[in-house]
């Protein structure tokens, strides 16, 4: 009895919920049910800020499109993630206003200028946007994923094991995810190429997108598995999970995703390698230059490839250089085209943030239309993270984004070697070379509007910073299983 009348306020609470709760569901209103939910993670916003921001990073693969709950509204968002990344910027903000609580070393960290300068110029072209609405919603977009996944986890990185937690709660949920997507596969009796293309829908909108994820979460999970400094129980169970993404790797037939991962490879025997960077540009110059002379040459032969995409593993990766008869990459070639040729009619600010969808269908020509173009351009973005900011932000569009890579990267491989933490060593090098994915696979789409992407890229962006600033001689710290 004590102990009710001293906790009587929360009886009286849960009471007046069933109350009002019952007479909703009796007017077949069911939305106030979720309404605890809704109250446990606003305490959880303010009381629990690194619980709640790991918790999202297992919630996003498995988050779904409004659009697949509530078909036919003007606008849409990934649930239950962006509701909440929504909150997370408020709350930085108030909380920048109020108490800065980020050290100088963040706030003026290169990586950190170069975002800056990225957000920066986005603003700008979206105050001279052609459709001025859609382009601040997409940067605001933009910002709730960098204050989430880079401000405020260069914090939750000061502690090396929620760097463990942070790549082990994103693999655990696209496992499952995989598995998800495998049973689709077997339900239909073939690992068919064409049952690829939506067997991790609603989670992943298409294979391109979750190849991807995959991609950039296989060297991780790689570099997590063949650390020494974790028990065999646990190098058994990252082992299990590495499987299990690269078997769905492989069965995602996404040839951007293949590609990306081979070139990362290539990235990671050169930081092993200790290139010198002078010698790395030589060579990209060097490549550069024998294009142009034979680059008419090599289009001629990549031409003559009539292979189209296939259930065939070999045939399918034969068709990655079919720029004569396959759909998908002759549909590429022609949102490229039609992104340099807005580009050359807006070339200073460009249409505007995420604009490119609405204005790009009266750029296509006739002759580079293939069988999944539509008149009306709306079947989405550039697929590509350099030219889609080139026709909606203008000359500096990508020049901004590519200042972001060069800066990670430079700081990144510094702070790997310099490091004296094992642990840390091993999962910078690792997140490095899942970033590399992303960069090889920008070329060919564009996923950073989505909170899929913009978890692991501007994660493991922060992760360089954290590196750079919190573990240069910085004493080994004891490893817990």
């Amino acid at each position: 009895m004590f102990e009710i009348k001293k906790n009587w306020w929360i009886y009286a609470g849960v009471l007046l919920f069933i109350i009002i709760n019952t007479l909703f569901v009796y007017n077949e209103v069911y939305l106030f049910t979720l309404s605890p939910l809704v109250l446990l993670l606003v305490l959880a916003l303010f009381l629990t800020l690194d619980k709640l921001l790991l918790a999202l990073v297992f919630l996003v693969p498995l988050s779904i499109p409004l659009s697949e709950l509530v078909p036919g509204l003007p606008i849409d968002m990934f649930l239950p993630t962006e509701p909440l990344l929504a909150g997370i910027l408020l709350l930085f903000v108030v909380k920048i206003l109020l108490n800065n609580t980020l050290p100088a070393t963040i706030w003026r960290h290169p990586i950190s200028i170069s975002i800056y300068l990225y957000l920066g110029w986005m603003l700008v072209t979206s105050m001279t946007s052609s459709m001025p609405l859609v382009s601040i919603k997409y940067l605001v977009s933009r910002m709730w994923f960098i204050a989430a996944f880079y401000f405020l986890a260069t914090q939750l990185f000061q502690n090396p094991k929620n760097i463990r937690k942070y790549i082990t709660l994103y693999a655990i949920a696209l496992t499952i995810v995989v598995f998800y997507a495998l049973v689709r596969h077997v339900k239909y009796g073939i690992f068919d190429e064409k049952i690829a293309h939506w067997s991790a829908n609603p989670f992943y909108k298409d294979h391109t997108s979750y190849g991807a994820m995959l991609a950039f979460f296989i060297p991780l999970m790689i570099g997590i598995t063949l650390f020494k400094g974790y028990t065999p129980r646990n190098r058994v169970f990252f082992g299990f999970i590495t499987l299990v993404l690269f078997t769905g790797f492989i069965f995602s037939y996404s040839r951007a995703a293949w590609v990306s991962l081979i070139g990362a490879f290539g990235i990671w025997i050169l930081i092993k390698l200790r290139i010198k960077l002078w010698i790395i540009i030589s060579g990209i110059a060097f490549f550069a230059l024998v294009f142009l002379v034979v680059g008419n040459i090599l289009m001629s032969n990549l031409k003559s490839n009539k292979q189209d995409s296939s259930t065939n593993l070999a045939e399918h990766v034969q068709s990655i250089s079919n720029v004569s008869t396959d759909a998908s990459n002759l549909e590429r070639l022609n949102r490229w085209n039609c992104a340099i040729r807005m580009f050359r009619d807006k070339p200073i600010f460009g249409w505007g943030p995420g604009t490119y969808m609405f204005y790009y269908a009266p750029y296509q020509l006739s002759y580079e239309k293939t069988i999944i173009s539509t008149n009306e351009g709306n079947m989405g973005n550039a697929h590509s993270e350099y030219l889609g900011p080139l026709s909606e932000q203008g000359v500096l569009g990508p020049f901004m984004f590519v200042l972001i890579i060069i800066t990670t990267m430079v700081t990144g491989i510094r702070a790997i070697y310099r490091t004296t933490n094992k642990e840390v060593k091993v999962l910078g090098l690792a997140a490095i070379v899942g970033l590399w994915t992303y960069y090889f696979h920008g070329v060919l789409n564009n996923f950073l509007d989505t909170d899929k992407a913009s978890v692991p890229f501007w994660g493991f962006t922060a992760l360089m910073v954290a590196v750079d600033v919190y573990y240069q001689n910085r004493p080994e710290k004891e490893i817990i299983p």
